[in-house]
């Protein structure tokens, strides 16, 4: 966060008074919904979002006031004129979403712990009301997060913490633009913002892979069209070629998530009892291996990067089976989208219906369909 931006404002009292029986109506709602060892889970999400109501501050008065930095004003005008290309032109449903700013005082949104065992890709999910089923256990606390995650690591569990910049309600509540992600370059700003609007139009419950690939297929197409709408040349050649880098990030991980897959399912040896012990440790050497050799494979497309080092934070994480998933879970589905955009000729109305009629399937049938569209549009 720069230093020219404002301090979070007061709010007024009805607003606060409204916030507060927001506040009290969630709670409820997740003593309801959820066992004793829960509670104190949804009550950290509910401040979290509370605090988020009570910090924000319209756009417009913010632009109307002279002591806003000059900085966060044209960043703002950014947001509006965004929204108004994701209304017109990408016909998502912005509705009253990032018509407030808000200031969380820190870097991240929230903190997104993500699990797999140890010697599997198989992610492990959590339950919620509405939503069902996700690959990640969300907290507005870094320092809680991490101690989740802790707990999950002495369960054997490879685990991930990921700051998030943005997340959405679903509708639920008017989203705002914060402090996390307000001064990402234009593009990215553009492309976080048709994300999280896309989760608005389509979104199936307790299925984490189709709502983000998804997401990141319409915000794909979104930022491209986005560009092109601006008539710059240069700013579209960089587009491409930044999207050239992701492509090869996302298959050098869906390469190595092959290999760690084969090894996974590889059969125990028969004979004693040591037999699984001295199988498991095989497996752990050649995880080591596979993951080292991915490392270097980084290295090399790297060095044809002309000195750009996109993902450099990624690999000094030391990757493990949770971390490959994240990558796994926004882009592996991503090819199906895109086929099934390029079926519907680019009609994103039609696109939307083909998606919801997707997501409408029982999900042993969903995927078959997904893989289907996932070959085709390879």
């Amino acid at each position: 966060m720069g230093s020219d931006a404002v301090p979070p404002p007061a709010i007024a009292s009805s607003n606060a008074r409204s916030h507060f029986l927001r506040f009290g109506w969630l709670l409820t709602f997740a003593l309801c919904m959820t066992g004793c060892q829960a509670v104190s889970y949804y009550s950290q999400a509910i401040h979290g979002q509370c605090q988020m109501w009570n910090r924000q501050r319209s756009i417009q008065s913010l632009l109307d006031d002279p002591k806003t930095p000059d900085e966060l004003k044209q960043r703002l005008r950014l947001v509006l004129e965004v929204r108004r290309f994701a209304e017109e032109e990408l016909k998502l449903p912005a509705n009253g979403h990032y018509l407030c700013y808000a200031d969380l005082g820190r870097r991240f949104a929230v903190w997104n712990v993500y699990a797999a065992p140890e010697l599997s890709l198989k992610p492990k999910t959590w339950w919620y009301p509405i939503v069902g089923r996700l690959e990640y256990r969300g907290f507005f606390s870094e320092e809680k997060a991490r101690r989740y995650a802790a707990k999950l690591e002495k369960e054997k569990y490879d685990v991930f913490v990921g700051g998030v910049t943005a997340y959405s309600t679903l509708g639920w509540f008017h989203d705002p633009v914060l402090n996390t992600f307000i001064h990402d370059d234009d593009d990215e700003l553009a492309g976080l913002l048709f994300h999280e609007l896309a989760h608005q139009r389509v979104f199936v419950s307790g299925d984490t892979d189709f709502n983000e690939a998804f997401a990141t297929a319409v915000a794909g197409e979104g930022l491209r069209r986005w560009i092109e709408s601006r008539r710059d040349p240069a700013a579209l050649e960089r587009h491409r070629t930044e999207f050239r880098r992701t492509e090869q990030f996302v298959t050098l991980v869906a390469e190595t998530r092959k290999k760690l897959e084969a090894v996974y399912d590889s059969p125990k040896p028969p004979g004693s009892p040591d037999a699984k012990i001295a199988s498991d440790a095989t497996k752990r050497l050649e995880k080591q291996r596979i993951v080292e050799e991915m490392r270097r494979d980084y290295a090399g497309l790297k060095a044809g990067w002309g000195g750009r080092t996109d993902y450099d934070d990624w690999f000094n994480r030391k990757p493990n089976n949770a971390q490959l998933n994240t990558v796994d879970a926004y882009y592996h589905l991503v090819p199906a989208f895109r086929q099934l955009l390029e079926e519907n000729a680019g009609d994103l109305e039609a696109f939307y219906r083909a998606a919801t009629a997707l997501g409408k399937l029982k999900k042993s049938e969903r995927e078959l369909n997904l893989d289907r569209l996932r070959q085709a549009g390879r």
